[in-house]
């Protein structure tokens, strides 16, 4: 699994790991049933405390991504369409917040971004 951490980032090292992994179920390179690296595997490839893989695996189950099996170990749960739906609205608004912020700051007007996104969703 290729995760990659920086400390320069300003999120905690629990939610890149969680934001990675999320999108690699999303994208499909990760696919329904497959197994993740264990906890203390994952916290050694990354060096990395295990009580950090522990808190990202708990945040992924809680949010439906994985399932953990007692002696077993985790695995890419079960896709549930409306949460994968959710999770890329979630992404969709704050990449928009940061357009939005942007166009503010060049002074651009609502009526130009909208002209904007909608000739780009359109491809012309």
């Amino acid at each position: 699994m290729n995760i990659i951490i920086s400390n320069a980032n300003g999120q905690p090292i629990y939610q890149q790991i969680t934001a990675q992994i999320k999108n690699m179920i999303m994208t499909g390179e990760l696919n329904e049933g497959d197994p993740l690296p264990s906890m203390r595997l994952l916290a050694k490839e990354l060096r990395i405390s295990v009580i950090t893989t522990k808190r990202a695996y708990e945040e992924l189950e809680r949010d439906g991504f994985i399932e953990s099996i007692v002696g077993k170990g985790s695995f890419v749960a079960h896709k549930n369409l409306t949460f994968i739906r959710e999770e890329n609205l979630k992404q969709i608004e704050w990449h928009m917040q940061e357009i939005v912020d942007k166009a503010a700051m060049c002074d651009v007007p609502l009526e130009e971004l909208i002209e904007l996104l909608t000739l780009i969703y359109k491809g012309e």
